[in-house]
């Protein structure tokens, strides 16, 4: 399976395109739908056309599998050592996988929540945390395979518009490659953190006065009129990366697939990549199940919650954005068809939380001496109130997916702690439980005694 057999196929029409024929924005033609990429050999859907139709369908031996993708963990070999490229044999998009462009991404660790579980009465309750890939987010384990084929295609210009964590993982990416990036970034709200990494990759790096949504219309009309290579995630190759966290969770539980995932909901191609990889594992006999996949969204930023609940996930009506939780603050996703097929395919939800139940479960999660960005918390958010409705129940197995590291942020998590980045009226009916988790620094007297006196109490509480 080292050779090159793809296609792309419209979520909308299902018309099928040549990787050679796609489009410089990645939509279809005829519909304008999305697009996603199947392997006419082995994929679910993959129906073949002539010109890759070589023989019949080839599906690779589950055991094999298994035993290559854990000796390559022992390999010194760096495309071996990436969490992507070690899962090669299912993404087969590049004519030399051994040049894919690595910083080692993925292999990232699945993590016990074992007080959160505790408190929630939960048996099982995991965090699979892509916020320790190499820039600080999941977004390394797309920008690898993508940007790899933005290179074997001969580009030297790669391109995103972006909310903090794209621009981070592509300037990276990029300045691995000595390609060279061009960020668009929304004027205000944005995680400077995350954009010290563009800046500090290299990144040509613009802030314009919109939103994200303004950034992304402005750069497909970039991208339509100069060589310059998208790499939003409305680029069907950042999703097989991002597919391999699934093929992860799978070896991680030893092939015996978790009941749930929950995923942030900001541009929605995560949960949909998540989702593929699932599906693939079980078509191919890898694992016998695919977990319920559930998509939390922020109440400010809540599209696809909104067009589940009332138009069952076949329209969607765009939102003016508003979240402290950068990541996102997404009012139009690209990827919403493709969410809300996942959902509905794997029997998942969609829940909306709000700023008090994001910045509490961040917190929470922070206690189990793991952190995480504020995006990545309205997984555990999320999950509360699905426990509390009864969607999931305290005998099932839960994976979080935390989407970014806790350093991503830093100002949300201070201004938390000192009691500033709530509103009264926010924090209705949770004060108790914020005020609990708060950790405001002392100012205190240089002395022994000062110290020892505020430790008492701190024992005392």
């Amino acid at each position: 399976m080292q050779e090159v057999s793809h296609q792309l196929r419209c979520v909308g029409c299902s018309a099928v395109i040549l990787p050679d024929s796609v489009e410089k924005d990645f939509r279809c033609v005829d519909c304008g739908e999305l697009l996603e990429v199947e392997y006419p050999s082995w994929s679910a859907a993959g129906a073949p056309i002539p010109a890759l139709a070589t023989g019949p369908r080839r599906a690779p031996n589950p055991g094999a599998l298994r035993w290559l993708w854990h000796e390559r963990l022992q390999s010194k070999l760096p495309i071996d050592q990436s969490g992507v490229w070690r899962f090669r044999e299912l993404l087969p998009i590049l004519l030399h996988p051994e040049k894919a462009v690595t910083l080692r991404e993925g292999n990232t660790p699945l993590y016990q929540l074992l007080q959160c579980a505790e408190e929630l009465g939960l048996e099982q309750l995991y965090a699979k945390h892509q916020g320790l890939n190499p820039t600080g987010s999941f977004k390394d384990t797309g920008m690898t395979a993508a940007l790899s084929q933005a290179r074997e295609r001969g580009f030297q210009w790669v391109a995103c518009a972006s909310t903090g964590n794209t621009s981070a993982a592509m300037a990276a990416y990029a300045s691995r490659a000595r390609m060279n990036s061009l960020v668009l970034l929304p004027e205000s709200k944005i995680s400077w953190s995350k954009l010290s990494q563009a800046l500090d990759y290299g990144a040509i790096t613009c802030q314009l006065n919109t939103d994200f949504d303004g950034c992304v219309r402005v750069l497909a009309e970039v991208v339509r009129r100069a060589p310059v290579y998208l790499l939003n995630s409305v680029n069907p190759y950042r999703l097989e990366g991002q597919k391999t966290p699934a093929l992860e969770i799978a070896e991680q539980f030893e092939w015996q697939i978790p009941d749930h995932v929950i995923v942030p909901g900001g541009n929605l191609a995560n949960s949909s990549a998540l989702g593929k990889g699932f599906i693939e594992m079980m078509h191919l006999g890898l694992s016998t199940k695919v977990p319920k996949i559930t998509v939390v969204q922020a109440e400010g930023a809540n599209p696809l919650y909104t067009s589940l609940l009332h138009h069952g996930g076949q329209e969607i009506q765009p939102v003016q954005a508003n979240t402290r939780a950068t990541a996102i603050r997404i009012g139009n996703p690209a990827s919403w068809r493709k969410a809300a097929r996942v959902i509905q395919q794997t029997g998942g939800y969609c829940e909306q939380v709000s700023e008090a139940e994001i910045a509490l479960a961040k917190a929470e999660i922070g206690q189990e001496g793991i952190g995480c960005e504020p995006a990545s918390a309205v997984t555990l958010a999320g999950l509360k109130k699905l426990m509390r409705d009864g969607r999931i129940h305290r005998a099932e197995s839960v994976v979080l997916l935390l989407t970014g590291h806790t350093l991503k942020d830093s100002e949300f998590t201070i201004d938390f702690h000192r009691g500033t980045l709530l509103r009264e009226e926010e924090t209705a009916g949770l004060e108790r439980e914020i005020s609990k988790r708060r950790r405001a620094t002392l100012s205190l007297e240089a002395s022994a005694d000062a110290v020892l006196r505020a430790l008492e109490a701190a024992i005392e509480a």
